[in-house]
């Protein structure tokens, strides 16, 4: 099992000190190979839970394993290290440093854990040649429209092979033809390399694509 969650509780504060709860006590497990889809309302947790299971936020309650080791209740340091070995993350906002090229934006994640370069370029130049953005490897996030930009985010959270990978609406800013390509990607890391694969989205095509639809209703997640 590459992902396994139990018990996961969320609460945030909402206006005027009024606790608004998110996740209710969430149990989920992904195999390796495997392709999970999450849908569900606006506003039901989707993104909230990404975040605590790729280790961006902590839960108020509930444990994580990462493989064999739990990960949940690791300090800030370790859990920056499993993240960077073990996790990709396609954030919806594609969080691309506005100074750094597109290539450059990708290879932070080989920097992250202390790749060679040049193996590294070399393997980021293809991605980006399949995804079809290596043509802008040398421009900057603000010259690339936001379907280019959303790819480059997906090289860089794939670039280093890791175990898991998460993505919020991978195909949300993309037209069907680029959304394809990226749905294909998902999917062969999942069918070729054994990555488990878990992503938020909207596309009914997305979730046709995937081998368990799941659905956050009132904080817990339920077949779909």
């Amino acid at each position: 099992m590459v992902l396994k969650a139990r018990g996961l509780r969320k609460t945030f504060t909402g206006p005027g000190g009024t606790p608004v709860p998110v996740l209710h006590g969430v149990d989920l497990e992904v195999k390796g190979g495997e392709l999970v889809a999450v849908s569900g309302t606006s506003g039901s947790g989707k993104s909230t839970l990404l975040n605590l299971i790729g280790l961006l936020e902590p839960p108020d309650a509930g444990e994580i394993w990462i493989g064999d080791e739990r990960v949940s209740h690791l300090g800030r340091r370790a859990q920056c290290r499993v993240r960077g070995a073990s996790i990709g993350y396609v954030f919806q906002s594609f969080l691309l440093l506005a100074g750094l090229t597109a290539l450059d934006n990708v290879l932070l994640a080989a920097r992250y854990i202390g790749r060679d370069r040049d193996d590294a370029r070399r393997d980021a130049l293809g991605l980006m040649e399949r995804l079809g953005v290596a043509h802008r490897a040398e421009h900057l996030p603000a010259q690339l429209s936001g379907g280019e930009q959303q790819r480059v985010a997906y090289c860089r959270a794939v670039l280093n092979r890791p175990s898991l990978v998460l993505a919020d609406e991978p195909t949300g800013n993309l037209d069907d033809d680029h959304a394809r390509v990226i749905l294909d990607e998902l999917h062969a890391l999942a069918a070729d390399r054994g990555t488990a694969v878990m992503l938020v989205t909207h596309r009914t095509e997305a979730s046709a694509r995937a081998d368990r639809v799941l659905r956050l209703d009132q904080g817990r997640l339920v077949a779909s």
